[in-house]
């Protein structure tokens, strides 16, 4: 209980950190991925009946479906299969810092899937994909890195925020943050999020952003 305790705090300050200043995620990098490749064979596990009703409430208001979509901090790969199911023609990657998340992911993956879902290694702050790759870029507690994911979103896109635990969530960013910090870089549309016990931000990125 210590531990998870430590855990969650940790994860708070270094998502207050990284929000703040992207430049610190290099200091906080390899701490996180040892915490997340240290809670692999156990996360799914500790995932509770409303853990996505957020994020599943924002793919919900998406006014159309993504042909490809990103679901970065993918961890066991739940929020990747989501999109996947509710989109059945959309190409999803679910990315993420740690190998053993990533190969929790793989496993799990149901096989009629396997067609349309991959797994990629990758660091959000600094992401191997195309300018303008995706029609959603999807966060599931995760801390978000504007820059990267305004990049690799296609204009007219949306780019998704949900946290499982509201505010109560270690990796938690306050709508108020999220909107600014989008708006700062040609976003619209903002519709908030609320389902079961969690939050979120569903934005769409300009035509000419």
């Amino acid at each position: 209980m210590i531990g998870q305790t430590i855990g969650r705090k940790f994860a708070r300050l270094a998502t207050n950190a990284a929000v703040r200043n992207p430049g610190v995620w290099r200091l906080f990098r390899p701490l996180i991925r040892w915490q997340f490749d240290s809670l692999a064979s156990v996360w799914a596990s500790m995932q509770l009946e409303d853990s996505l009703a957020s994020y599943e409430a924002g793919l919900e208001a998406l006014p159309a479906p993504p042909a490809h979509a990103l679901d970065l901090g993918t961890g066991t790969g739940a929020g990747a299969v989501a999109i996947a199911r509710r989109f059945p023609a959309a190409a999803v990657v679910g990315a993420d810092l740690s190998d053993a998340m990533l190969a929790e992911a793989r496993r799990r993956l149901p096989d009629e899937l396997r067609a349309r879902v991959e797994f990629q290694r990758a660091d959000a702050s600094a992401l191997p994909f195309a300018d303008g790759a995706f029609e959603l870029v999807a966060h599931a507690n995760m801390i978000p890195f504007f820059d990267e994911l305004t990049r690799v979103l296609a204009p007219g896109g949306h780019a998704l925020f949900a946290f499982s635990g509201g505010p109560t969530t270690p990796i938690y960013v306050t709508p108020g943050t999220l909107r600014a910090e989008l708006e700062r870089r040609g976003f619209t549309d903002f519709a908030e999020l609320a389902a079961g016990r969690g939050n979120g931000l569903l934005a769409r990125k300009g035509d000419h952003a």
